[in-house]
C-alpha cells in the first residue's frame, strides 16, 4: 500500500518539482495551495501577490497534468492571526520580524499538516530547499542544509519539530535549482521559468509601513533622529518604518554615513550611529526550538546565522531558564530583534529562536 503525500502547491516551479518527484517515487498524491488573504482586503491587485488566481491555475495545472486531485484550503483566518497580526505587532514595539518563519511554522507545517491527518495523508511535501534526515542513533529527526548552499532555507525551517520533521518531505534538497528548472522544463510545465517572488506575499511592494498603516488605519507619528550623545539629527517619518542597520531611506543630509542603531519607543526616537558602533558581541533568544538534541545543560559551540542572508559566525551558547544567550567570538554587525538566530553544527540545524 502506498504512502499518501499532500503536496503544498504554491504555483511556482519548486513545489510542481517537488510534486512531480513525490509522484514518481511512488506516493499517492493531492496538490493543496493554501488561500492566505483575499488580496482586495491588503489593497493589492491581484497580479502582485503569490496567492494570485493566476498561481492557483499554475498549480492546479501541474495538479492535473501529474494526474492527481488538487484543492484549496482556505487558511486566511488563521494567516491573519499567526502571520499578518503578529507581523504589525513586531513592528509597533520596535522588532523586525521575518514572517515567513511564522508562515511555515503555524501554517504550512501545523495547520497544513493537521488537515493532511484529518484526511489520513501520511506527510506533507514542499518544494523547500532542506534536507530531513533520520539520526538512527539517537533517535532523532534532523534538519539539515540543503546542497545547493544559494538556495538553501533550513533557517526559515528552524521551528519544525521531531513530530513534523517525521511526517515531512523535501524532495528539492539533495537538487541546485538549475536542475530543478531543467526537470519542469521537461515535463512541460507552463511555470518551468516563472519569476520566483522576493518580497513578502502580502507586502509585494516592499512598504511594510503603507501595508501597516492601511491594515491598522492608525499613522504612526514622527518624531526625532538623535546621535548616541542626544544630538538631534532631524526628524523620522514614524519609527515603523526604520530597522536596525538601516541606512538607506533617512532622508538627511550627514557629512558621513550613519546608521540606524536603536529605537526609543517610549521617546519615539530614532538613535543614529557611525557604522562600527551597530556591532554587537552578544545576544539574547526566546521561545528556542532544539532539533539536533534535547536543551543542554552544558555551554557548547557552533555557528550561528542571525539573518536569512548573513554569514554564520562561530559562537559559544548558554542555556538560561527559558532563554539562550550567544556570544560571538567577533562583534557581529546590526543584531536585530524580531529577526531568528539559527544555530548550527555544519550542516545540521541545532535549534532556533527569536532574537529579543
Amino acid at each position: 500500500m502506498s504512502k499518501k503525500a499532500i503536496i503544498a502547491m504554491s504555483g511556482g516551479v519548486d513545489s510542481s518539482v517537488a510534486a512531480y518527484l513525490s509522484k514518481s517515487q511512488g506516493f499517492e498524491c493531492m496538490g493543496a495551495t493554501m488561500k492566505l488573504f483575499a488580496n482586495e482586503d491588503i489593497g493589492i491587485s491581484r497580479e502582485k501577490s503569490c496567492c494570485s488566481l493566476d498561481d492557483v491555475e499554475d498549480a492546479r495545472s501541474v495538479a492535473y497534468r501529474l494526474g492527481m486531485p488538487y484543492n484549496v484550503f482556505n487558511f486566511s483566518d488563521n494567516f491573519k492571526e499567526n502571520v499578518i497580526d503578529r507581523f504589525i505587532r513586531a513592528y509597533e514595539t520596535g522588532f523586525t520580524p521575518n514572517p515567513c518563519i511564522d508562515c511555515n511554522r503555524y501554517l504550512k507545517f501545523d495547520k497544513m499538516y493537521r488537515r493532511a491527518k484529518e484526511l489520513e495523508y501520511d506527510y506533507i511535501v514542499t518544494g523547500h530547499y532542506a534536507r530531513i534526515e533520520k539520526d538512527e542513533k539517537r533517535g532523532r529527526y534532523l534538519l539539515k542544509k540543503a546542497v545547493d548552499k544559494n538556495k538553501d532555507q533550513s533557517y526559515v525551517l528552524y521551528s519544525l519539530t521531531q513530530d513534523q520533521l517525521a511526517h515531512t518531505l523535501f524532495p528539492l534538497g539533495e537538487l541546485t535549482k538549475r536542475q530543478v528548472r531543467e526537470i519542469a522544463e521537461s515535463q512541460g510545465f507552463l511555470n518551468a521559468s516563472k519569476k520566483e517572488s522576493q518580497d513578502i506575499c502580502f507586502v509585494p511592494d516592499g512598504d511594510y509601513a503603507g501595508f501597516i498603516e492601511r491594515t491598522t488605519g492608525k499613522t504612526y507619528p514622527c518624531g526625532k533622529f538623535i546621535d548616541t550623545k542626544g544630538n538631534v539629527l532631524g526628524e523620522h517619518k514614524g519609527i515603523i518604518r526604520y530597522t536596525i542597520g538601516q541606512r538607506k531611506g533617512l532622508g538627511l543630509a550627514l557629512p558621513a554615513p550613519m546608521y540606524v542603531k536603536e529605537k526609543d519607543l517610549v521617546n519615539n526616537t530614532v538613535i543614529l550611529s557611525y557604522e562600527d558602533e551597530i556591532f554587537s558581541s552578544e545576544l539574547t533568544a526566546s521561545d528556542f526550538n532544539w532539533i539536533a538534541f534535547e536543551k543542554p545543560d552544558d555551554p557548547f559551540r557552533c555557528t550561528v546565522k542571525t539573518r536569512y542572508r548573513s554569514k554564520e559566525a562561530p559562537a559559544e551558547v548558554f542555556c538560561e531558564d527559558e532563554k539562550v544567550k550567544i556570544v560571538f567570538d567577533e562583534p557581529q554587525r546590526a543584531i536585530t530583534k524580531g529577526q531568528a538566530a539559527v544555530l548550527y553544527d555544519g550542516d545540521t540545524v541545532i535549534g532556533g529562536g527569536t532574537i529579543e
